[in-house]
């Protein structure tokens, strides 16, 4: 034997290798058939090849299926020049072969009994390590699916799968929802620093959208504490927050923590609440309000319940993102949510490629998701058309307040954001109407986000905010849609 079988060092050899965070496998086998002069294999419960130099098992073969199958713990054969050990791993299926051309002398033995104990140690403890991978990969599998069943406003069930885990978790009325966004290569640190600090006193789940989000769902208002503590001192971590929603609004509440985020880039203290700042729904006629929006989402109502819940909610994310995002947030495929909102313009009668629209539209699901909790409202005087919803002084005092920001820069922000909104976000189209290139159009729009605070070039809820603005102000044409501008085509509802 070689060197390393000389004395009693190779205890010590071995020893290292078998130190947590140490060697591998197949390091623990190479050192084998190195310390033994001869050729090592590692074979697992079927025969197969885990690590080390394939033998020819032919001379050998029915001992060698003997040992695999446990028949016997160890065997021993000679023939052909050869030397061969065959042992048995208790615990973890395998056999090790040892194979030599010299007689195997007591240290021989002993080297390979003691090195067969330690690979018995190290593949338990990789099958730990897996099974606690695989525990992990569930447990955030199943945090994403509660999620998506909140989206889509199925709290009963919800509440029934985290019940087995979490219990308590979604026994609540109301929650909030909080968006951490970090880069994307310590996302996953993230949500486990953020798993540690709530205390699974919160749902927290890996955005299925957006790389570096960390979605955080929880009806105790001393985890937004935790949250913003959480962040200090990391200069690259952002935090957006809800107003507190029942749990059918979760994805009202989602929304307004991504709109939150967007302000969050733009403090100090890299943390926003939605209820930080004035939305234009609140400063609009409340009963008048319900009732446009009643009238504008009317084509819907002669659907199937399901059916309807099914299309307001994808049409709610799929205007607040893109059809890719939506379509993970739901948890179906993007040609589904692209469906879903071509039905729903067929519906309306609109165009969603128009930002007016989108806005709008936008407008109503919020609303109606909010009367919706809100059933005891007494009903008002609709408006006679959109543009008469939009001529209250408290609105057009906001609007005018927010869109005068922009006349501080000697670029006439103003003008490119209003001509920007109405090629529907389209730079090119933008760039070809004020004699720009479309990447001055590009650096004007997002020289006005921090002027606004708001995110205009992601789109969603900031970008219609703004919009909107500039519908009550009267610097865009109102979009046409059925129900409220148009008659309204019964055909349509039954496609």
């Amino acid at each position: 034997m070689g060197g390393r079988g000389d004395g009693w060092g190779w205890e010590r050899e071995l020893l290292d290798l078998l130190r947590p965070g140490g060697s591998s496998v197949r390091q623990v086998v190479a050192w084998l058939a190195d310390a033994v002069g001869g050729a090592v294999c590692l074979h697992d419960d079927t025969g197969a090849v885990v690590a080390g130099t394939e033998l020819d098992s032919g001379p050998f073969e029915g001992l060698l299926g003997d040992v695999v199958a446990g028949r016997i713990a160890s065997a021993a054969w000679e023939g052909q020049g050869r030397h061969l050990r065959m042992v048995r791993l208790s615990g973890p299926a395998g056999v090790v072969t040892v194979s030599r051309t010299a007689p195997f002398g007591r240290r021989d033995s002993e080297i390979v009994t003691r090195t067969v104990q330690g690979l018995e140690l190290l593949l338990r403890a990789r099958q730990g390590t897996e099974s606690e991978r695989r525990l992990e990969r569930a447990t955030s599998d199943l945090r994403l699916a509660i999620l998506q069943l909140l989206m889509v406003e199925d709290t009963v069930s919800a509440r029934r799968v985290a019940a087995g885990l979490w219990p308590g978790l979604l026994d609540t009325d109301t929650a909030c929802v909080y968006v951490v966004e970090s880069s994307p290569e310590e996302r996953d640190r993230l949500a486990e620093e953020c798993l540690h600090t709530t205390a699974e006193q919160a749902l927290v789940v890996r955005c299925p959208a957006m790389d570096g989000h960390v979605i955080v769902v929880t009806p105790r208002d001393s985890v937004a504490g935790a949250l913003r503590s959480l962040i200090e001192s990391r200069p690259r971590v952002f935090l957006g927050g809800s107003a507190r929603q029942s749990l059918a609004r979760t994805a009202t509440a989602y929304g307004q923590a991504v709109s939150a985020l967007a302000v969050a880039h733009f403090r100090p203290d890299q943390a926003a609440v939605y209820a930080e700042r004035t939305h234009p729904e609140r400063l609009l006629d409340p009963a008048a309000l319900r009732e446009w929006t009643a009238r504008l989402l009317r084509p819907f109502d002669r659907l199937p319940h399901h059916t309807r819940a099914e299309l307001l909610a994808t049409t709610r994310l799929g205007l607040e993102f893109t059809a890719v995002s939506a379509a993970k947030v739901l948890g179906v495929s993007r040609n589904t949510v692209r469906a879903r909102m071509e039905r729903a313009e067929t519906l309306l009668g609109t165009d969603f490629t128009d930002l007016t629209a989108r806005a709008v539209v936008h407008l109503a699901l919020n609303a109606h998701e909010s009367a919706a909790h809100d059933p005891d409202r007494a009903p008002g005087t609709p408006p006679a058309d959109t543009a008469d919803l939009f001529t209250g002084a408290a609105l057009r005092a906001w609007a005018n307040d927010l869109l005068a920001r922009l006349a501080t820069d000697s670029r006439d922000l103003r003008r490119t954001v209003r001509t920007w909104i109405a090629a529907g976000g389209n730079a090119e189209r933008a760039a070809q109407t004020l004699g720009f290139h479309a990447q001055t159009v590009r650096e004007h729009v997002r020289a006005a986000e921090p002027v606004l605070e708001r995110q205009l070039l992601a789109g969603g809820g900031d970008l219609y905010e703004v919009v909107l603005a500039h519908l009550a102000c009267g610097d865009l044409a109102q979009p046409a849609l059925r129900g409220v501008d148009q008659d309204e085509s019964d055909s349509l509802v039954h496609r």
